[in-house]
């Protein structure tokens, strides 16, 4: 194709399927730290003021998965209520029992089996000196900028959830412009619209996507803040 668009997304550390991710990496790394034997399965899901932590595990080691949890969340950023999330409050409900036998028998053993199977496709390409394609490294970016904006008090407003979109043109198969750019981020209730726009545009957007923006790039905000 002579001309096309790629378009990529990422979430900030506050995102829910974010927060599920690190708190599940926690664990397993709470666990790994004294017994690297261990055998870990574990998934999260988290809504509104509560978050259920479930799996199977064996190991020879405890680890208090209430206090990993609460750790995490409040490494994240959710320690206040107001925002909807709150590291000390949230409830935690945890349903963790010993590996199952049946998985045992495929994993122990001289050659071992798959517990689970799936199916997974990537690419390495030179568009980046991460090897990744440009829109997704953007993305990224553009996450992480905004929790280092919002950690280091340069835009006091903003709140851990958010996410960002890049869509970037290609000619002959080579990026040459960025089509658009979403960004969302959850904030506090009192600050204008038109401010936010603006920061996360001058100090976000810009110093990341830099060369890559044009006149015609397109900048779609989607701001909110969860009332409590």
């Amino acid at each position: 194709m002579k001309k096309y668009f790629f378009t990529s997304e990422s979430v900030t550390e506050g995102h829910p399927d974010k927060m599920c991710d690190q708190i599940s990496d926690a664990l397993l790394d709470a666990i790994y730290k004294d017994d690297p034997n261990a055998r870990v399965a574990i998934e999260c899901l988290t809504k509104t003021g509560f978050v259920v932590v479930a799996g199977e595990v064996t190991t020879s080691t405890y680890v208090d998965v209430q206090k990993v949890v609460r750790d995490t969340i409040r490494e994240i950023g959710y320690d206040n209520h107001e925002y909807g999330f709150e590291a000390d409050s949230a409830g935690v409900l945890v349903s963790i029992s010993e590996q199952s036998p049946d998985i045992a028998m495929g994993v122990v053993k001289e050659e071992p089996g798959a517990g689970d199977q799936g199916l997974m496709f990537g690419y390495a390409t030179n568009e980046t000196p991460e090897y990744l394609p440009l829109p997704i490294v953007l993305a990224h970016k553009l996450t992480m900028r905004l929790a280092e904006a919002r950690k280091k008090g340069e835009l006091w407003y903003l709140r851990p959830d958010g996410k960002s979109q890049v869509t970037v043109e290609y000619h002959e198969g080579k990026p040459v412009r960025i089509e658009a750019v979403v960004v969302s981020t959850q904030h506090h209730p009192d600050v204008q619209l038109e401010t936010i726009r603006k920061d996360v545009i001058d100090k976000i957007v810009k110093p990341v996507c830099g060369k890559w923006l044009d006149d015609n790039t397109f900048f779609q905000e989607g701001f909110f803040y969860i009332a409590v």
